[in-house]
């Protein structure tokens, strides 16, 4: 399966690229226009992602605003709903407000607090069914 890691932290996105393999084969974007664009082009190479880490806190563009996008970019693919990426936000704040913009404003498939850990990436992909 393929996974994009967007997260502009060298040490989350080195953990995340540690922990992930072998069951992904991972890109990596340090922003959130580089997100939109990686997606943009796994789409039109015929190689989507299966999954999407993305961070909130990135430069040029947050993890938000990059969601919504590769929301409005699903939708104006015509990619049915139940094949859309799976999104999991990561994050170091522990803030309500964003976990909940992050589910019914973003539409994100799950949330996960900083630091990461086998564990913690373990259940939410077991929830997403990508394990």
């Amino acid at each position: 399966m393929k996974c994009l890691i967007a997260e502009d932290h060298l040490l989350s996105r080195r953990i995340l690229k540690e922990l992930l393999p072998p069951l992904f084969d991972c890109d990596i974007a340090v922003n959130g226009q580089e997100a939109i664009d990686l997606f943009q082009l796994a789409h039109e190479s015929k190689r989507p992602y299966s999954i999407i880490f993305l961070d909130i806190m990135m430069p040029i563009v947050d993890g938000l605003e990059a969601l919504l996008c590769i929301r409005t970019l699903e939708r104006k693919m015509e990619i049915p709903h139940e094949m859309a990426v799976k999104v999991i936000m990561t994050t170091a704040l522990d803030d309500p407000h964003t976990v909940i913009r992050s589910f019914n404003e973003c539409q994100a498939d799950a949330f996960i607090v900083k630091p990461l850990n086998r564990q913690k990436l373990a259940t939410e992909l077991r929830k997403l069914k990508l394990m």
